[in-house]
């Protein structure tokens, strides 16, 4: 193998090595075919492979979508993350792809980062696990895992170009170790570098963070690739260590490099070792060896469902149950309400290029239904909605023509003013579209200019006024019957950024049961910057005006009212983070009434992050955390509601009670350009413990439909040399009626030190299946590694002599056993 990359880059000349290190486009890397080296594509993930369509890059093949991040690692269980990892190589390489963009390892700083469903943990070492979980699992299937965003790319704002301002100890014990862990045991075959500046240098750019850490220090092989245009420069960023930009065409790694090389400014040495890790990831993905996977035809993978399935129920946490009201008695129950604005809509995933397009969904109301069938009486009501912008145009309101198909028609004109004759017409049934930079929505325009024009008959539902939004970085306009309802088209100087496109609205009053011609307009804004086209069509439908009293009503009249509430993509989404923790407005109002309404109420949340639950926490019996479990999301809930499956999740954040108490509060979102990490090592239950702070859930935190009793703590020696590895066993008994998972946990604390240190952390973990009655000694073997820290004075890893203590519990908070240790000089 190294000989044949060897020699490939000893036959290829200057300029077709610089070729190779920018994309030709957004999904693909340059290939020589006179060398017969090919050209590979990559895919976004991390939890799905969400793949562009060969045809048609606007558009995104479905793939089976599994729960976020954040879920995964609620699972607490590596191997069925493993496994997970697996299924979506499986579905990455089916469709053509050689490289995932995924895992996203960040931690989570703050409550409000907008990705913070993506990525894991606030912890680096749960955080750590499941990333060489994932991506063993992904490159099993021979195709390389890529781990972002190195690094310190914990927030949206100014994401682009923020500076992390962190310490060599916050950066070292708290944001690098899922990445070196996911290159030392993960090895993972690329690293992708984050958009924002380190200490002042951009990540795409810093030598110090690339080469001198991530190549030299930890002995990464790989590919680094720059995050989509987050290559800045082509001198700093060629010797820093960025091997390859993304996307392509190359704006600085082309000609800029091929003269800075000629000139001197950048060693040919630099450029052969970016060819040989770009060749060394086409070798371990087999396209080198011509095994280059071809696209193929979109199909399910009925096996995914299935562990798609089991990991939602893995990752839902039960929060609180007084009283034992879960699982829910189905044998005395006669009728249930559900209510909420995530009971209807199945809330599977945040927003971003982590957006999964699933086969299919389940909603929980759809998933109750199916699984009480008529047993048990079921009633629905909205109780208040939750949507930003109006709601994405429905073809159930819309017909191509007077006895048409659902859906309008489109005319596609190559021209930005919708003039002379339309190149193609079709009906269409999405009205969403994102066209890359250089791409059009149908094949028949070839040049990137393009406008459109639907038209059609709207139906209306109901009597009353009806919202319709425009969301586009060009120009729209919406006719109802020739009048003009909603327009930007005469706004020409409105420039906007991606992912920050406010939605222009318009009001009409229609009837229920008439028919109106509609009529939609769209170009491109010839001042936008934009590196997409982007438009959304949408349209609220009158609701009633009282929606929360016909929820307390239906809650009143049922055995049990289970609300359905949360976030959705609108509040969670790469390109901007959460303002604060509220939920929606009208959330906090409808569960306060309906559990003033009924006494056995259970609150379901779908969220990636922590909301704020103060207004209404202790007047709810039962609450259940769903965070967003993916395209099986209403069948993992009602199997935990209805006692099909033990609930075995566990926070993998800490739940403040209010924004105030979290460890970033003063020192986020940061100003003129710069974030201070002025929390340094003390990110979530490490600031919570020292500050001695109550949350309102702990890190680790999940309780069961059964209980565990911990007894005999064993840690062998008691008293360790240097170095020396430390054995620690415990004892977890089922002590319940029913069979369940439980997570023994294992912290260490550092008793005395001459640095300030966390008042313990998490070292160690172990998930296991306990029948009633069992009994499982669980062991543990903690080294060197788990009693250290990092001294900036002598730029390393160092351990102290003195006393340790091991705590073992079923979370961060609810320590069940304790040891001391001594270490010896």
């Amino acid at each position: 193998m190294a000989k044949s990359i060897a020699s490939l880059v000893k036959r290829m000349t200057l300029k077709e090595k610089i070729s190779l290190l920018a994309g030709t486009d957004f999904w693909h890397t340059r290939g020589i075919e006179r060398l017969g080296i090919p050209s590979i594509k990559v895919t976004d993930g991390p939890h799905g492979a969400r793949t562009a369509d060969e045809n048609n890059p606007n558009v995104t093949l479905p793939a089976t979508c599994f729960p976020t991040g954040v879920g995964l690692a609620a699972t607490w269980n590596p191997e069925l993350v493993r496994r997970v990892g697996a299924a979506i190589g499986d579905e990455a390489r089916a469709r053509g792809c050689s490289v995932l963009l995924g895992p996203c390892v960040n931690i989570h700083r703050s409550p409000l980062g907008g990705r913070n469903f993506e990525s894991y943990s606030e912890d680096p070492f749960l955080s750590a696990k499941m990333a060489v979980a994932i991506i063993s699992g992904i490159q099993s299937r021979q195709v390389s895992a890529c781990v972002k965003h190195f690094a310190l790319n914990n927030q949206e704002y100014q994401r682009l170009t923020i500076s992390s301002e962190a310490g060599a100890r916050a950066m070292r014990e708290i944001y690098f170790p899922s990445f070196e862990k996911a290159v030392k045991e993960a090895g993972t075959w690329s690293v992708m570098c984050s958009y924002n500046r380190l200490n002042g240098t951009f990540a795409s750019a810093n030598r110090w963070m690339l080469t001198e850490v991530l190549k030299e220090e930890w002995g990464f092989k790989g590919l680094v690739m720059s995050d989509w245009f987050a290559a800045h420069s082509v001198v700093p960023a060629g010797k820093a260590g960025l091997d390859l930009e993304m996307p392509g065409p190359a704006r600085y790694f082309g000609d800029d490099l091929l003269q800075a090389v000629k000139s001197g400014k950048v060693d040919i040495k630099i450029i052969d070792d970016k060819v040989r890790r770009l060749l060394g990831l086409l070798q371990n993905t087999s396209a080198l060896d011509s095994n280059n996977p071809p696209p193929a035809k979109i199909k399910d993978f009925p096996a995914h469902r299935r562990l798609a399935r089991e990991a939602a129920e893995e990752s839902i946490v039960l929060l609180k149950n007084d009283r034992n009201l879960l699982p829910l008695d189905l044998k005395t129950i006669k009728s249930i309400a559900v209510i909420g604005p995530n009971a209807a809509e199945a809330r599977v995933e945040g927003g971003g290029s982590a957006a999964v397009t699933p086969y299919y969904t389940v909603s929980p109301l759809a998933a109750l239904r199916s699984r009480l069938g008529k047993k048990i009486k079921i009633t629905y009501e909205l109780g208040c909605p939750n949507n930003v912008a109006t709601h994405i145009l429905d073809t159930d309101y819309l017909l191509s023509g007077e006895n048409g198909r659902p859906g309008l028609t489109g005319e596609y004109f190559p021209n930005n003013n919708l003039a002379g004759k339309p190149m193609a017409t079709r009906l269409d049934t999405s009205f969403k579209l994102t066209c890359m930079e250089g791409t059009t929505p149908v094949p028949q325009i070839k040049k990137a200019e393009f406008s459109i024009r639907w038209q059609g008959i709207f139906k209306a539902p109901a009597t009353g006024k009806y919202k319709f939004g425009l969301t586009t970085n060009g120009w729209g306009r919406i006719f109802i019957n020739d009048k003009p309802v909603c327009n930007n088209w005469s706004d020409r100087t409105a420039e906007f950024e991606d992912f920050k496109v406010p939605e222009t609205v318009g009001e009409i009053a229609l009837q229920a049961g008439k028919k109106y011609r509609i009529r939609i307009g769209y170009c491109r804004n010839t001042n936008s910057r934009s590196l997409m086209r982007s438009l959304r069509l949408g349209c609220d439908i009158p609701l009633p005006p009282d929606l929360q009293e016909r929820a307390a009503r239906a809650a009143s009249m049922a055995g049990a009212a289970i609300v359905f509430t949360g976030l959705t993509e609108e509040y969670e989404s790469e390109g901007f983070d959460r303002k604060d923790m509220a939920l929606p407005p009208g959330q906090d109002k409808l569960i306060k009434k309906v559990a003033a309404a009924n006494p056995n109420t259970i609150v379901v949340l779908n969220n990636g992050s922590p909301v704020d639950m103060a207004g209404w926490i202790d007047d709810v019996p039962a609450v259940v955390e769903a965070l967003y479990p993916g395209q099986e999301c209403g069948n993992g809930i009602a199997a935990v509601l209805c006692g099909d499956v033990n609930p075995s999740g566990k926070l993998p954040d800490t739940y403040p009670r209010r924004l105030g108490d979290n460890p970033t509060f003063i020192n986020y979102p940061g100003e003129s350009g710069r974030v201070l990490y002025g929390e340094g090592i003390f990110v979530g239950y490490r600031y919570y413990d020292a500050k001695k702070i109550e949350p309102l859930f702990p890190f680790g935190h999940g309780l069961s439909y059964t209980s565990f009793r911990y007894r005999n703590l064993k840690v062998s020696p008691l008293k360790v040399k240097a170095g020396e590895k430390v054995s620690v066993s415990i004892d977890v008994k089922n002590t319940g009626q029913v069979t369940g998972k439980e997570v023994v946990q294992v912290y260490v604390a550092d008793i005395a030190s001459r640095v300030p240190r966390p008042p313990k952390e998490l070292k160690a973990f172990r998930k296991i299946s306990l029948e009633p009655g069992e009994t499982r000694t669980v062991d543990f073997t903690l080294d060197k590694e788990a009693l250290a820290f990092y001294d900036p004075g002598i730029k390393d890893w160092a351990v102290e002599p003195g006393e340790f203590e091991i705590q073992v519990g079923s979370s961060s908070r609810d320590i069940r056993a304790r040891q001391s240790l001594v270490l010896s000089s």
